[in-house]
């Protein structure tokens, strides 16, 4: 027996502590289990490397994403024409974000296709964030309202916030006997389907508002929509039609000076701008609330964290005192919150129509 030796490898040192057997070469059996050893543990460490530089190359893409949000100018488009809430509001916070942010933000208006059309055009745009949809009652409406829809809210759109809440205002003709909600609904089951009610176009919050009382009341009337939403309020005014549901903004005025009497709003409490008008459910009817939202959606696909970037900062705007302000002077409440609880309402709201048209359908 030979005695122990100490064997030398780069970046290491090995002792062979014992009696070595007369005749073993135990030089040469260790550089040829190191060298094995070696080629075995090569691949691993190799692709251990590669696996830690991809990682390290996603989360650097990440960040990158998050920094270097806007890459460009950021859009709202809304789906109806200029001066109505989902216009409005988006003015308001567009506006604040370029001032607060420092980022170029537009509005464009894509009308038309019962909110079809700008959904589409955000869809046509990267999942970059940049494209947002302005999202309201009609666009929840829209799959069961537009046969054969292109798209898919839940699939093909990620929620960023709901922004507003605000409610519509019940009026009627001033010809019109009746002073209460209770008295309409009486009016209209004794004349069926002999008055008439308006709006500003097929699937807007008006007709779809105006076909939820007729289902809950159980009561007829007929839809007569409009291209302009100024020739449905005129043909009110004259007593064309008589009666409409209708945002609060555009007859404020009206209201007050008596050319319109307002019934209700639609909420489930009185509403600054109009303290002496009951709610829908002081008439009696608490089935009767119906929200009237905008909230913001961007293309699936888009980077959690430039959705994140869009929520945080929308809902800082929300909390200045000029976007309240602006906001109050249309009826609307800010209301904000994360994504997740945008797109339960989505997903709620999606339902609650569906079920209104189906009833639509089985009325006519």
């Amino acid at each position: 027996m030979r005695n122990a030796r100490r064997f030398f490898w780069p970046n290491a040192t090995v002792t062979f502590k014992g009696r070595v057997p007369a005749g073993c070469d135990l030089e040469s059996r260790f550089s040829s289990l190191m060298e094995s050893s070696m080629r075995s543990h090569l691949f691993h460490r190799t692709a251990s490397l590669s696996l830690a530089t991809l990682a390290l190359l996603a989360s650097s893409l990440q960040a990158s994403a998050q920094t270097s949000f806007p890459t460009g100018t950021v859009r709202f488009v809304a789906p109806f024409s200029a001066s109505t809430p989902p216009d409005i509001i988006s003015r308001i916070v567009s506006k604040e974000l370029a001032e607060s942010e420092g980022w170029r933000v537009i509005v464009e208006n894509r009308p038309g296709g019962v909110t079809t059309i700008a959904a589409t055009d955000v869809l046509t745009q990267p999942a970059d964030g940049n494209s947002l949809y302005a999202m309201s009652v009609p666009s929840v409406a829209a799959p069961s309202l537009v046969p054969n829809i292109p798209f898919d809210l839940s699939r093909d759109f990620d929620p960023v916030i709901k922004a507003t809440v605000s409610y519509n205002v019940l009026v009627v003709n001033p010809s019109v006997p009746a002073k209460t909600v209770a008295e309409l609904v009486t009016l209209l089951k004794s004349q069926p389907d002999k008055l008439t009610f308006s709006s500003g176009g097929f699937g807007t919050p008006a007709h779809l508002i105006g076909e939820q009382f007729k289902l809950q009341t159980g009561t007829r009337a007929q839809h007569v929509p409009y291209a302009q939403f100024p020739q449905a309020i005129g043909d009110l005014l004259n007593g064309t039609n008589a009666f409409m549901f209708i945002t609060m903004l555009p007859v404020v005025d009206l209201i007050k000076t008596g050319k319109l009497r307002a019934l209700a709003v639609t909420g489930p409490k009185r509403v600054p701008i109009l303290p002496d008008v009951p709610t829908i459910v002081e008439a009696g009817y608490p089935s009767l609330v119906v929200e009237d939202w905008t909230g913001f959606a961007v293309r699936h696909g888009t980077p959690k964290q430039t959705v994140a970037r869009l929520n945080a900062a929308i809902n800082k705007a929300l909390q200045k005192p000029s976007v309240r302000e602006a906001l109050a002077k249309i009826g609307a409440e800010p209301v904000g919150g994360t994504p997740e609880q945008f797109g339960r309402l989505v997903g709620d709201q999606v339902a609650h129509w569906h079920d209104v048209v189906a009833g639509m359908k089985v009325q006519q």
